[in-house]
């Protein structure tokens, strides 16, 4: 398949997400978990090998994490290395490595939203870049950090109420849920999490990371609320304007940046409570990509 074909698959899919964003909400909760994004992972050709090693296609579930779902992405490349060469793999994107604790989509919408399809990523098995990325030696490595964002998230919806009245084996469903790409089993346990009492209008804080591949900083993370003091419901338009007006612009004036979720671009004055219970990762945070906007 030409990239041109998947780049044209992947529009009309997220403008179908889009279409029923605000219709059926159980559609918009399952088009998010099933999005998926082309990747063709190359070898680097700092590895040694023993023959030539051919790219490996693969189907990147955006909801996931890169260490989560590249095994076989390992097995291929390990074929043709010798078994002394074969330590931690990692991975990176035109020299930036790429975070695994970052979610899949927020990676690829942060360093190559609007580039060419497959997603071309380089793999590595040594020189792992220590001051970059965090080892990642196992499975249970994501479970701990996947579960300690479910808990942060929760801490600020319900003061982590709803989180800690369940039980290890709830735990252990969500996690099962993502690693196996099981989207009844996962959502079964995490309705749980979006529930609130009517009369409140939303969760306490709304629990969102927004990324910036300029910033200094990794991420911008604030209290902020789905409601005002005054009772107005709260939108994404709301939450840019207080921490990072620049990215909205008047109807006359160029638009300087793109706010991603989830590989488009909501409405402005979208609710940001509907926001998260419907676009936010199975972590239970709403991850917010900004990056410039393409030049004419």
């Amino acid at each position: 398949m030409t990239s041109l074909v998947v780049k044209n698959e992947l529009n009309a899919s997220c403008r179908h997400l889009m279409n029923v964003i605000m219709a059926d909400d159980k559609d918009v909760l399952r088009d998010v978990w099933f999005g998926r994004i082309p990747a063709c992972f190359t070898l680097s050709p700092e590895e040694t090998t023993e023959r030539e090693a051919e790219p490996y296609y693969l189907l990147l579930p955006r909801v996931s994490y890169l260490t989560l779902v590249t095994d076989k992405v390992k097995k291929h490349f390990l074929r043709v290395m010798k078994a002394e060469d074969s330590t931690e793999m990692w991975f990176e994107y035109e020299g930036t490595p790429l975070k695994w604790h970052y979610p899949i989509g927020v990676l690829f919408d942060l360093h190559a939203s609007n580039t060419a399809l497959p997603w071309n990523v380089t793999v590595h098995f040594k020189n792992f870049p220590e001051h970059d990325l965090l080892h990642c030696t196992s499975n249970s490595v994501i479970e701990a950090h996947f579960m300690s964002c479910i808990k942060e998230a929760d801490a600020l919806k319900h003061k982590g109420q709803v989180i800690n009245d369940m039980q290890k084996k709830d735990h252990k469903q969500l996690w099962m849920g993502l690693q196996n790409d099981k989207f009844d089993q996962f959502w079964a346990m995490n309705r749980k999490l979006m529930e609130y009492p009517t009369d409140e209008g939303g969760f306490r804080y709304i629990p969102f990371r927004m990324y910036q591949t300029m910033g200094e900083r990794p991420f911008i993370q604030k209290l902020f609320r789905p409601v005002s003091p005054e009772g107005h419901t709260l939108t994404l338009g709301d939450l840019l304007k207080e921490l990072f007006p620049a990215a909205i612009c008047a109807e006359d004036e160029p638009k300087r940046f793109q706010v991603m979720i989830h590989g488009i671009e909501p409405l402005l004055e979208t609710p940001i409570q509907w926001l998260s219970e419907h676009l936010s990762h199975p972590d239970n945070f709403l991850h917010i990509s900004i990056i410039p906007a393409p030049s004419d």
